[in-house]
Order: structure tokens, then sequence, then C-alpha cells
């Protein structure tokens, strides 16, 4: 049964990328019309991104005291990626690859839970800082629009909504399970027209934020541990526009470091607020026009663009495919959907 859905999941993404060929076929070409040393740098420099992200992930279950090695987590995260491109669920599909493999070794899933949102937290919060900049680039630029405003505002209160919890468990495991109580009425509430049989338990929520309290009391012990995810998390989008930076070379298309702030900047906001995967189509067209309102030829902005998104998209997909594969039983439940 474990391999039929692992074969299950490796179909799914073989699908999702024949469905898209045209655009992967039309990436490689475009690759290769670029200086290859700079093309080589960047893809070098994804490598190093997923390294960052498995090290990012590695620091805070560290603290929290989950004990995982880092080439285990490398190949997780990694997987998680690919899992929550080709079954899109706000990042809950990648996120039981780390529950399935805490409960395997003997932790709760509600640690691993708490190192997500954690990760996700400091990730959104480094972030933060590019996305000022980058945000400021276009008002100066007189091409900030209601797009992008909105896109970071929801962002910020998906950032805040996260950090309330996480300060509620801080502050006491009885505001922490009242609040995800409060959450599952809720949710019941707003699917009670759907045809669904199975709904959120409100004794499952408390079970959780006591698990989740238990290992919040770990960082007590070393709060000031928490520094390397954040830095880790900066470094990550330092990574992203240092590709920018190659990818530009590559095609001797000149750019300012505001050119690269604002991309990077919008690429990674577009690619987590977007009503597509890891904002297929629309990362593409909304950074393609950013460029050509910064007076870069259409035709070397969409090359660019298409560059970064083979790149940063497209080969961490192919490599988590492989992932995938070495995750063993944990994949099962990454993509297995509840009967009802």
């Amino acid at each position: 049964m474990r391999n039929f859905i692992i074969a299950i999941g490796l179909l799914l993404g073989v699908v999702f990328i024949a469905s898209h060929f045209a655009e992967v076929e039309k990436i490689a070409v475009i690759l290769q019309r670029g200086d290859w040393r700079f093309i080589f740098l960047a893809v070098l420099l994804i490598l190093i991104w997923m390294i960052n992200l498995a090290g990012s992930y590695k620091t805070i279950f560290t603290v929290l005291g989950l004990n995982e090695s880092f080439t285990r987590l490398l190949i997780l995260t990694t997987a998680a990626n690919f899992i929550n491109v080709i079954a899109p669920s706000g990042g809950l599909g990648g996120m039981a690859i780390f529950i399935a493999e805490a409960r395997q070794k003997g932790n709760t899933g509600a640690r691993a839970l708490v190192a997500g949102a954690l990760f996700v937290i400091f990730d959104y919060f480094g972030f933060f800082l590019f996305l000022g900049s980058g945000l400021i680039v276009l008002f100066r630029r007189n091409i900030l629009g209601g797009t992008e405003i909105a896109a970071s505002v929801i962002l910020f209160l998906l950032w805040l909504g996260m950090s309330v919890l996480v300060y509620l468990g801080f502050k006491s495991e009885q505001a922490l399970s009242d609040a995800l109580a409060w959450v599952a009425r809720t949710g019941n509430r707003l699917l009670k027209p759907l045809p669904r049989e199975k709904k959120f338990s409100e004794q499952a929520a408390r079970s959780i934020a006591h698990d989740a309290v238990e290992g919040l009391n770990e960082i007590r012990n070393r709060p000031l541990e928490l520094i390397y995810p954040f830095l880790l998390a900066i470094s990550n989008k330092t990574i992203l526009l240092l590709i920018f930076f190659a990818l530009f070379k590559a095609y001797q298309v000149p750019a300012s470091i505001g050119t690269l702030i604002a991309g990077t900047s919008l690429a990674y906001l577009f690619e987590i607020v977007s009503p597509t995967p890891y904002g297929i189509g629309i990362v593409e067209g909304i950074l393609t026009l950013a460029f050509r309102s910064m007076y870069i030829p259409v035709s070397e902005a969409l090359v660019i663009t298409l560059a970064f998104r083979g790149v940063t998209f497209w080969l961490p997909l192919f490599l988590g495919t492989i992932a995938f594969r070495w995750v063993g039983p944990q994949g099962k439940q990454a993509i297995e959907i509840p009967s009802d």
C-alpha cells in the first residue's frame, strides 16, 4: 500500500510537469541562451538555498528538543516542497511529512507542527525586511499598485495570526487551548452548509495545544538560539536576490540593486499569496510587467523571469520528486486524503 501511495504521488508529479511541459521546454531553451558560468552559479545558489532551508528547520528542531539529522531534514524539506506543489493545501500537505517523521521517532506531531509554525513566522519576518525595501522601490518608481499592497496585507495577517497563536502558547496552555478550540468551532460553522461528515474536534485541538505548549516550554531554556533561524531566513532571501543578479549577468541585462530587491520581493510575495500553486502563471506575469515598468525591454524581462522560475521553482520541484521517493511512510500521510 505504501508503494502504491508513493507511486500515485510520483504520478501526480509527472502529470503536473507534463501539463506545464511547454513552459518547461521554453525555460530549457532560454537557459541555454545564457552565459553558462552565471547559469551554473544560479543553480549552485539554489542548491545552497535548499540546504539553507534544511538548516533553518534543524535549528528550530534542536531548540524544540526534536532530534533529527541534517541530512534527513534536507530530504524532508525537499520532499515537502514537492507535496505542496502537486497537492496544494496551504503548506499542510508538506507539514504532514514532518509530523509523521516526528511520530515515527516517538515525538508528538504537535511539536513538529510548532516547528513548522516557527519556521513560517521567522521566514515571513525575514522576508518583511526585503518586502519593505521592495515596496519602497516600487513606490519611488511610481509603479506600486493595489495588488502588491493587498498581497502584502494578506501575508502580514497570516504571519500575525500564527504569531498570536505562538504567543498564546508561551502565555499559557489554557489560552492556546481556548484559541484552537475557537478555531475548530468557527471552522465547523463555516463548513456546516457543505456535505461533510467529519468535523474539527475541539478535544483534538486542546490535545494539540497541550503538546504544543510542551514544545514551546523547551524554548524558554534557550531563547537566544532562535536568532539562528531568523538569520537563516534573511540569508534565504539574500540567496534569491543573488540568483536574480546571476541571471541578469547571464543575459547581459543591466539592473540596479533596487531592481533586484523589488524583483525578489515580488517573486516571493506572489509565490505565497497566489490562487495557483507556488504562483504558477501569476509570478511570471507580475514579474515581467514589473521589470517592464522599470524600463527593461519586455523580451529581456520575460527571459529573466522565466529563467528565474526555472532555477527557483522547476529545479527544486524536480529534486523534490526524487526526495519524495526517499521519504518513506511519511509520504503516504502527506498526500493521503481522508475518506468521508
